[in-house]
């Protein structure tokens, strides 16, 4: 399927995020409507952006010591190669060592499964199947040609809106080797999924969200890559990169409920 913005096939396969026609999600639940007592604090976020080449190889900051993607920031960015899912950790680096070499989608369009995967995982302490999200996410969304069983991706929205009326499924190493139809017949926990989640339009409400003290010293976010161990479990995402990510149709999720 073809990518919006650049009406192309993505570069790389597992860039399987896919930008909604509908932005109604956004502008009927925004985190705004919380007040400032209301919102959330110290949670993972789960954004679907635009991803740019200068986000392939992460670089160590030789101050701070951390790996940073388009380093560069806004203005060095060149070409989308597609849309990508990630979960963004909160403060106290609560993302363990085992879950990044867990969390790898491989060569498959599946990060949105796997970018709330990893999100539900840190706020529950506990490992889901993250391919059996992104199967039951491309049967609701608005795309009839994504489909179980194809690399197609997704729209963070989607499955988004799986784990609220579904709940989540607990990953067990019986679940291994699974295809999608064997994926079909699991029996998802609704308490293991969402009661809310609502949107963010800004940088300053992500910082908000994320509370993370790191972050604010770095002026960036922490993204957690779905792409393996070959790639650093936690590289960091220039405020300014994010902003514009924002501007071009990026979907900023909230989890509200816990």
């Amino acid at each position: 399927m073809r990518y919006r913005p650049t009406n192309t096939e993505p570069e790389d396969q597992r860039l399987g995020r896919y930008v909604p026609n509908d932005w109604s999600h956004v502008e009927h639940f925004p985190i705004t409507e919380l007040s400032p007592a209301e919102r959330p604090v110290r949670r993972p976020v789960v954004i679907g952006v635009n991803w740019y080449r200068e986000m392939d190889n992460p670089e160590q900051d030789g101050t701070s010591g951390e790996f940073f993607i388009a380093k560069g920031g806004a203005g060095s960015l060149t070409t989308i190669r597609g849309g990508h899912c990630v979960c963004l950790e909160p403060g106290g680096e609560p993302d363990r060592e085992a879950w990044h070499g867990f969390y790898d989608q491989g060569r498959e369009g599946a990060c949105v499964g796997f970018g709330w995967s990893r999100c539900m995982t840190i706020l529950n302490d506990q490992l889901y199947s993250a391919r059996w999200l992104w199967d039951r996410a491309k049967e609701i969304d608005e795309w009839p040609e994504t489909n179980p069983g194809d690399s197609d991706g997704t729209s963070v929205r989607a499955a988004a809106q799986i784990l609220v009326d579904s709940g989540h499924v607990d990953w067990s190493d019986s679940l291994s080797g699974h295809d999608h139809v064997a994926r079909a017949e699991y029996k998802p926990d609704s308490t293991d999924g969402l009661t809310t989640y609502r949107w963010a339009t800004t940088v300053e409400e992500v910082h908000q969200t994320l509370d993370n003290k790191r972050a604010d010293q770095l002026g960036a976010v922490p993204i957690l890559n779905s792409w393996g161990t070959s790639y650093p479990q936690r590289v960091w995402l220039p405020d300014d990169v994010l902003d514009r990510l924002i501007a071009e149709d990026g979907e900023i999720a909230i989890p509200t409920d816990r």
